[in-house]
């Protein structure tokens, strides 16, 4: 008991909480030595120690003890501080596809390099022709991966066990992951083949079999889900580790503070990944935020934090490989920053041109374009040519429209479909519903399409 003294039993008083503690226990802890030990299964961090120790001589040096910043010091001097130096941006690849630094080669086999850019092409298809299927009508929403197609890197860089939480602009992941053109195609069309069953707006994909969360319309939910995941992950010994893809607009959100805070307090792996294209639909990354960026928000949570060019395919890879060895290895949640630009429209709902000069928009496509950058990789290694560019094109067009006739020629999915999977069981007004559902189109026959439906609702 030489140590033990008032201040110590006060930096107990201050957890605030009721605990059952013997003096025998007590007895037993040595301040000097000892400042972390638990209190009822809880972790408490002893900060009376610092209080026990002798004065030093150099007050400038002298850390402080309360328990809400441990690491900081005292200081005689009046300075707000409003911003840090900048954080830097991690590439691999200039914008000719030239290796900066030999060092950071991803030293990849050309087939892993030669998948990654036929994805990247694939998905540059896919969104042009369903832009345009939706201004035709066939589809009623649509949302493009233009100027952002390098962030297919960021799936080389896991494993496929991991799980993923999506927003919009992760089909590329999903190509990936092998996705087929064919479930892209269903459940943008809504038909009786989607796997979400025509629940969900177009371009909200999701895949059990992938490990692939369904995505959901309402802006930052998916960020504290990932956290959770991570975190029971983490209960169940699983070495694997969950990446969360967001827009810099969703980190205003407050589901994107709660996330990190917690993935920070409670050491979820984790991977929080930020495609920050600069704008949030029509709000330019000037008007969202002061600070730089969204990475530093990342360090004042304590979490680790990196910044890496968004259209360099190979820079997102080696950053995504890294983070996922913190995530899995050390329970350590990281956020990634990815600086890349949006070329298209937020989505068919949206016209850009109202908030941005044309010119600025086809400088980016045309000066720092992601597929360009990878392919002029491939072509110094002898991997990749005119020919097989153009070959591939034509090859991969006539697949993805193939899967596009076959998915528009589909029933939608059968009108039951509307009461089922909210319960194990149905309930009374689940049962109700259903049936009140019943009268009314045999009441107003005329009112319902039922041909365009599986089985024209005869198994309601």
């Amino acid at each position: 008991m030489k140590y033990l003294n008032q201040n110590f039993l006060y930096s107990i008083m201050l957890l605030n909480m009721n605990v059952n503690i013997s003096l025998r226990a007590i007895s037993k802890l040595h301040v000097k030595q000892a400042s972390n030990f638990l209190i009822n299964g809880r972790r408490f961090i002893s900060t009376s120690r610092i209080l026990c120790q002798e004065p030093i001589k150099n007050k400038s040096k002298e850390k402080v003890s309360f328990p809400g910043a441990t690491g900081s010091y005292f200081t005689n001097e009046i300075r707000f501080i409003q911003s840090i130096d900048p954080i830097p941006t991690y590439r691999v690849m200039d914008r000719q596809g030239k290796i900066t630094d030999p060092s950071q080669d991803p030293q990849v086999s050309e087939n892993f390099a030669v998948k990654i850019y036929k994805d990247m092409i694939t998905l540059n298809i896919l969104d042009l022709i369903l832009y345009d299927a939706q201004r035709q009508g066939r589809i009623s929403f649509y949302m493009t991966n233009f100027g952002e197609e390098a962030c297919i890197g960021s799936a080389a860089g896991l494993d496929n066990e991991d799980m993923i939480f999506g927003q919009y602009r992760e089909a590329g992941t999903l190509l990936y992951r092998g996705f087929t053109l064919d479930e892209l195609m269903n459940q943008c069309y809504s038909n009786e083949n989607d796997l979400g069953k025509g629940r969900q707006m177009p371009v909200h994909y999701g895949s059990k079999k992938l490990n692939f969360q369904t995505i959901s319309s309402p802006l930052a939910t998916q960020i504290p889900q990932a956290s959770g995941a991570a975190y029971a992950l983490k209960r169940a010994g699983n070495k694997n580790c969950v990446m969360c893809y967001f827009g810099e607009g969703a980190a205003s959100e407050g589901d994107f503070h709660a996330a990190l805070n917690i993935a920070a307090t409670m050491k979820c792996p984790v991977i929080f990944f930020c495609r920050n294209n600069g704008f949030a639909i029509s709000t330019p990354a000037l008007e969202q935020y002061k600070g730089d960026g969204i990475a530093s928000r990342g360090i004042g949570y304590g979490i680790d934090t990196i910044r890496v060019d968004g259209n360099d395919v190979w820079a997102i890879y080696n950053v995504t490989k890294a983070a996922r060895k913190l995530a899995v290895e050390e329970n350590r949640p990281v956020l990634i920053e990815a600086l890349t630009y949006r070329i298209g429209h937020h989505s068919t709902s949206d016209d850009s041109s109202a908030y941005r000069p044309k010119k600025e928009v086809e400088d980016w496509k045309r000066l720092d374009n992601p597929l360009v950058r990878l392919r002029k990789w491939l072509e110094d290694k002898n991997w990749w040519n005119e020919n097989f560019e153009n070959e591939y094109r034509s090859s991969i067009r006539k697949e993805i429209l193939t899967a596009f006739s076959k998915a528009e020629k589909l029933h939608k999915p059968s009108i039951t479909e509307l009461f089922n999977d909210v319960y194990d069981h149905p309930t009374p007004n689940i049962i109700a519903q259903r049936q009140k559902l019943k009268q009314l189109i045999e009441k107003y026959p005329n009112n319902y399409p039922l041909e365009k439906f599986k089985n024209k609702g005869k198994d309601l």
